[in-house]
């Protein structure tokens, strides 16, 4: 219908002039930035709907209107299409990325990079093992008693543990182990492997069945009980800068952040199909969050999500710009890991 098409186009302008300057907005204005094709009268009966309807609201001590969670939420919703980063953009998310060593230098490159883009709170969930596969199973020997266990998945991610063996370990075995358990394990879901340790120790040789049987239990806690998954955080002095867009404390949000647990759910929760999630104040569960905005997507190699990455910042945020640049940086995230 032509009307609530043009309460749409209403709505969308007063979001982006509030999101640009901070102001509450008013008819005039939006009449003398915007086309919209009608009169003030016309825009304000417009309003007065959006209003009535829980879009926008009334600050007290203003005679302009700002956006609702329920205003922001038909926002992103009816976005007809997220904005492309430009190709200077690109070049500077591949630019910043490239030159990473490895898997940690990726991840905090990653969160820098979202928060100068975006001028949020960037997080970065470290990749979950259990969507992961194994590379490969190093055995170094530390003593005549002692092996050093280490899992390298496909991930770039490295486990290591230390075994402590009933027996003295010839060095032939040692090889031999490596062999066995990378014939076992090489390529498999870690999801899977663990079910795969009790059979190694029932097919081992006689003389490295000790051997496998002192391994497998390690082997069993590194591949089933994964290390705690992680959140890689920057940008945190962002929040600095919005601080007043907050509705009270900043400090039940700076909590959240550092304790991890309740950003590492919601930045874990990834659509599958690889599309940007937004979560918009109330919609977040957890009451330090209800102030705030999440947008996140997964990132990973071909359709596998390995983990998630996203924004933490104000409900008066750049939508379009920070979907953009989330997306874009998970996806090469994602190349750079299937590269590596």
């Amino acid at each position: 219908m032509a009307h609530d098409e043009r309460r749409l186009q209403v709505l969308r302008a007063i979001v982006q002039d509030y999101v640009s300057t901070n102001d509450p907005v008013g008819s005039k204005a939006l009449a003398e930035r915007h086309d919209l094709g009608v009169s003030p009268a016309t825009i304000r009966n417009d309003m007065a709907v959006l209003e009535e309807q829980g879009y926008i609201t009334q600050p007290h001590t203003s005679a302009g209107r700002v956006p609702t969670d329920k205003g922001y939420r038909l926002f992103v919703d009816r976005l007809s299409a997220v904005k492309p980063l430009s190709v200077a953009e690109r070049r500077a998310i591949e630019r910043f990325l490239d030159g990473a060593v490895d898997l940690h230098d990726v991840l905090g490159r990653t969160v820098r990079l979202l928060a100068q883009l975006t001028h949020q709170v960037a997080v970065v969930q470290y990749p979950t093992l259990s969507r992961s596969a194994v590379r490969h199973l190093e055995v170094v020997q530390l003593t005549a008693s002692r092996l050093l266990l280490v899992l390298i998945t496909d991930t770039g991610r490295v486990e290591q543990r230390v075994v402590e063996c009933p027996v003295d370990i010839a060095q032939d075995d040692v090889a031999e182990l490596r062999a066995l358990l990378n014939s076992a394990f090489a390529g498999a879901r870690l999801g899977d492997a663990g079910g795969k340790v009790p059979d190694l120790v029932d097919t081992a040789p006689p003389h490295l069945r000790a051997l496998v049987a002192a391994v497998s239990a390690t082997l069993v806690e590194t591949l089933v009980e994964p290390g705690e998954d992680r959140l890689v955080i920057g940008g945190t002095a962002n929040l600095a800068r919005t601080a007043l867009d907050f509705p009270g404390s900043l400090r039940p949000l700076l909590e959240a952040l550092e304790e991890q647990v309740v950003v590492l759910k919601l930045i874990s929760e990834v659509d599958t199909g690889g599309a940007v999630l937004v979560r918009i104040g109330e919609e977040n569960a957890h009451e330090a969050l209800t102030g705030a905005s999440v947008v996140s997507v997964g990132y990973g190699t071909g359709d596998r999500a390995l983990g998630g990455l996203g924004i933490v910042g104000p409900t008066r945020m750049d939508y379009p710009g920070n979907m953009a640049a989330v997306r874009a940086v998970a996806r090469y995230v994602g190349q750079l890991l299937a590269e590596s």
